[in-house]
């Protein structure tokens, strides 16, 4: 099949980069929910070879990641591993860490909740969440552009949207995480890192 080409994928991937390379040095394994087109499993993984870069989504996406990790051949990816966030069990996978960018604002706030929860009793202590995306704070938005791409995001399915970093975190808390740094990106994103606390 023709590999599906996300151009926000090829436009944030080297900032991404720069901020999770220093973070995942010393991972052996990471799982990315929500892979997408799987681009950016692809990048991570050739730039990062010490680590195995764990890919996973919906099913109805598995084609296009298989594309991308099979042109690709690198020996340190694996999957697609099936995965909804709303399911009752998640795949028995052992990673240092959870990946996943420009998911939550797709995601309707209970799948939010089983994701963070989920994430919580995967990691074992000091495994690491990062998450990539624009965030609220204080239930602002940090510029008009943002404003404009939530409006877009609840014409598209009005249970999405750009979410608060207050309530994330809440969640995050709730699952033994600590918010460890909030990065600044490009574009009005922003990569936020949580530590399994025990």
């Amino acid at each position: 099949m023709k590999k599906p080409v996300s151009e926000a994928c090829e436009r944030n991937r080297e900032p991404i980069l720069s901020v999770i390379k220093p973070l995942l040095q010393d991972a052996k394994s990471v799982l990315e929910i929500g892979s997408g087109t799987g681009q950016h499993a692809v990048y991570f993984a050739e730039k990062m070879p010490h680590l195995t870069w764990i890919t996973s989504d919906r099913q109805e996406n598995h084609a296009g990641i298989i594309a991308w990790l099979e042109d690709a051949g690198l020996s340190n990816t694996r999957g697609p591993l099936n995965l909804d966030v709303a399911q009752a069990v998640w795949p028995s996978v052992e990673v240092d860490a959870v990946f996943s960018a420009n998911a939550v604002h797709i995601m309707h706030w209970v799948e939010v909740e089983k994701m963070i929860a989920g994430c919580g009793k995967l990691l074992s202590a000091s495994g690491l969440l990062i998450l990539y995306g624009p965030f609220n704070y204080n239930g602002q938005y940090t510029s008009e552009s943002n404003a404009r791409f939530d409006d877009w995001l609840k014409t598209r399915d009005p249970q999405s949207g750009i979410r608060n970093f207050e309530d994330i975190n809440a969640l995050a808390e709730t699952a033994g995480l600590v918010l460890e740094q909030d990065y600044e990106m490009p574009a009005n994103n922003r990569i936020l890192c949580w530590r399994k606390n025990k």
